[in-house]
């Protein structure tokens, strides 16, 4: 099973169009050893020919230039993306399916129910691809393995956790299970598995199992600290009113380093979704050194596993 990070970054990239933090001001400029990053998606085959994308970032068409092997040439219009799996409706994640137009097929669309709800209505996606090049959605069951054709030899399990619905969705404030999923990703002909979830808030008894099982876990990396925003004066929101749980505890509450620390030894561990103003940004910071010395990697757009 091939995983490849499209992109690391969080909504708006690295650097981000109108901020001047230090990390935008260096990956901007090019001083430093600041990389920039596209918005979170990752992209998941067997044989390396046929794709599941999971989310389609804004970002889509510069991170499909940058990964050629995801445009098969097996006739004069082609395309390696046999479907699209969604995590939730956050605009970050889906407006990169209005590339995917030019599509000569209906294009597959996974998603759980309030997802494709809310792309069928408060940000109308569905209806306006079906004057294009069609849709075929498929409603995911939570807790209930399934596999995405033609990847038949791969099974994903949604495992429903605790986040925000997106800003337009009328369960902004109260979301519905599948408003916001995990993901296991299992090869079932090695029984390795690896763990997606770009937006966790907590870890539930599942989370914390699913991520237990699995021999590469890829988990929010947003903000490094729950006050990160309100501190540089970009928000009076916390972390966690974002639906994200920082690298670092607050008010008595372990971090996301904490729960990775308590994952087994051989995990490979990669913080992903990192948020321009995240210090673990620049290889050369304290934050940095503090999750090498862990073991846990910081995401960046092209890297690969093989799980």
């Amino acid at each position: 099973m091939k995983i490849k990070i499209l992109g690391s970054g969080a909504g708006g990239g690295l650097p981000q169009w109108n901020c001047n933090c230090a990390n935008c001001t260096h990956a901007r400029d090019g001083t430093g050893d600041i990389t920039p990053r596209t918005q979170s998606s990752i992209a998941i085959s067997e044989d390396g020919i046929d794709w599941i994308l999971i989310n389609a970032s804004p970002d889509l068409l510069a991170q499909l230039r940058a990964h050629p092997e995801l445009q098969p040439d097996r006739s004069i219009r082609d395309t390696g993306i046999a479907a699209v799996l969604l995590i939730d409706a956050q605009i970050d994640h889906v407006t990169g399916l209005l590339m995917l137009r030019e599509r000569s097929t209906a294009l597959p669309i996974y998603a759980c129910a309030p997802v494709l709800a809310d792309l069928s209505s408060g940000l109308p996606l569905m209806p306006l691809l079906e004057h294009y090049c069609g849709v075929e959605q498929h409603a995911i069951t939570l807790d209930e393995p399934f596999v995405i054709a033609p990847l038949n030899g791969i099974r994903f399990t949604a495992i429903p956790i605790d986040s925000k619905a997106p800003p337009y969705s009328p369960r902004r404030t109260e979301a519905a299970p599948g408003d916001n999923i995990a993901l296991l990703i299992e090869n079932e002909a090695t029984g390795a598995r690896a763990f997606y979830a770009p937006g966790l808030a907590s870890a539930s008894d599942a989370v914390r199992q699913a991520m237990c099982s699995a021999q590469l876990v890829l988990v929010d990396g947003t903000f490094w600290t729950a006050t990160e925003m309100i501190d540089l004066g970009l928000s009076t929101k916390h972390a966690g009113d974002m639906g994200h749980l920082a690298q670092c505890g607050h008010d008595g509450q372990p971090g996301m380093v904490q729960l990775l620390d308590s994952l087994p030894t051989a995990t490979r561990k990669v913080l992903i979704h990192i948020n321009n103003t995240n210090p673990i940004l620049d290889p050369h910071s304290a934050e940095y050194a503090v999750l090498r010395i862990r073991g846990i990697d910081v995401a960046c757009d092209g890297m690969h596993f093989q799980v």
